[in-house]
C-alpha cells in the first residue's frame, strides 16, 4: 500500500533550492493511520497464525498506538484489551469516554480498558503484571507500547516505494524507533535517514542498532524534542497552525510538528546541500490533538487549527 507523496512550496524552499516533499502516511486511515497501520500489519497475521482471540497493548489515555489496535484488531476479528496509564481515568469511566475521544473511539471498537496507577504501569513488561492480565482475560497476543517489535519494523520497511529511491533524505519523528529502524532497513546506499526524537534521551540509538544491521546511513536530531515527550510550546503550536495555513497539511504537536519544525529548520542553517530532495514521513496522530487542545484551553492559550 503506497501513500502519495505532497510537494511543499514555501519561500524557504525556493532560496535554499531544495524540494520537499511529505509522504501522506496519514491519510492511510481516519485512525490506523500512517506507522501505526505499518506496525500492526504483521502482528496481526502472527496472531491469527498463533490463533490467539485476542490483543492487548498499552499505553497513554491519548495513545494513538491503542486506538489503532483497536479498530486494527477489531476490524480482523481480535477482541482488544486496553492497559491504559492513569488509574484515575477509570473512576468514572462515562466521563473519561466523555472527555476523551481517543478512548471513547477504541471503547466504541470494542477495546475493554484496564486503568493502572503510573508506578504500576513501569512493571508493564513484568511477568507478575503479564500473568495478572492473563488470569483476568485469558490467554493473549502481547503488542508492546507503541507497537514496536521485529514484526513492527518489518511493516515499517514497506512505508518507501521503489519511486521513492530519487530522495536524498528520509525523516521520520522517532518515539520508540520502530518507525526509523524500517526506513533505514529499507533505503539504498545513496540516501540518509534523519531520526527525530520526540523525547529527551540517548537510548533510542541502542533501540534502534537491536532492529538494523550493521548501517551507518541514519543520525538523530535530538535538538528538536521541545523539552521532552509530549511536551510543546506557543511557538510549537504557532508554528503548526502557520504551516497547516500554507500548505493544508495538518501537524500534531507530539510527533510530526516536531520533526516538521526541525527539518524547516536544518534547511535555514543550510544542513542540507543545495539541490537535496528530502522526504518527511507523515506518521498521523492528529486526532491526539483534541486532548492537547483541552490542555491548551485551560491555560487560555492558542489552540491548533484542525480546519
Amino acid at each position: 500500500m503506497a501513500s502519495e507523496n505532497q510537494q511543499i512550496h514555501l519561500p524557504i524552499l525556493e532560496e535554499k533550492k531544495i524540494e520537499l516533499f511529505i509522504k501522506r502516511e496519514d491519510l492511510i486511515h481516519p485512525f490506523v493511520s500512517g506507522n501505526k497501520f505499518r506496525k500492526l500489519k504483521y502482528n496481526l497475521k502472527e496472531a491469527k497464525k498463533l490463533k490467539k482471540n485476542s490483543l492487548l497493548t498499552f499505553g497513554g489515555a491519548y495513545s494513538n498506538h491503542i486506538v489503532a489496535t483497536a479498530i486494527a484488531g477489531n476490524m480482523s476479528g481480535f477482541k482488544t484489551f486496553g492497559v491504559i496509564r492513569g488509574e484515575e481515568l477509570g473512576n468514572n469511566l462515562e466521563k473519561t469516554l466523555e472527555e476523551n475521544s481517543t478512548l471513547r473511539e477504541a471503547h466504541n471498537h470494542g477495546m475493554k480498558f484496564q486503568f493502572v496507577s503510573r508506578e504500576e504501569y513501569r512493571q508493564k513488561t513484568s511477568f507478575g503484571l503479564i500473568e495478572k492480565l492473563k488470569n483476568k482475560w485469558g490467554d493473549f497476543y502481547l503488542i508492546p507500547e507503541g507497537g514496536t517489535n521485529l514484526l513492527a519494523v518489518k511493516g515499517c520497511e514497506e512505508i518507501l516505494s521503489k519511486e521513492d529511491k530519487e530522495f536524498n533524505f528520509i525523516c521520520a519523528a522517532l518515539g520508540t524507533g520502530g518507525t526509523v529502524s524500517g526506513l533505514i532497513n529499507s533505503i539504498s546506499k545513496k540516501q540518509k535517514v534523519l531520526g527525530f526524537p520526540a523525547l529527551k534521551g540517548n537510548f533510542l540509538s541502542e533501540e534502534i542498532k537491536k532492529y538494523t544491521v550493521n548501517r551507518k546511513n541514519w543520525s538523530l536530531q535530538k535538538k528538536y524534542h521541545f523539552g521532552g515527550y509530549a511536551k510543546y510550546n506557543e511557538e510549537l503550536i504557532r508554528f503548526i497552525n502557520d504551516f497547516k495555513e500554507k500548505t493544508d497539511v495538518l501537524l500534531d504537536p507530539i510527533y510530526t510538528g516536531k520533526m516538521v519544525f526541525g527539518v524547516l529548520d536544518l534547511i535555514k542553517k543550510d544542513f542540507f546541500a543545495e539541490g537535496s530532495k528530502i522526504l518527511v514521513i507523515h506518521t498521523g496522530g492528529v486526532q491526539g490533538i483534541e486532548g492537547i487542545n483541552r490542555k491548551l484551553m485551560a491555560k487560555n492559550e492558542e489552540l491548533i487549527k484542525v480546519s
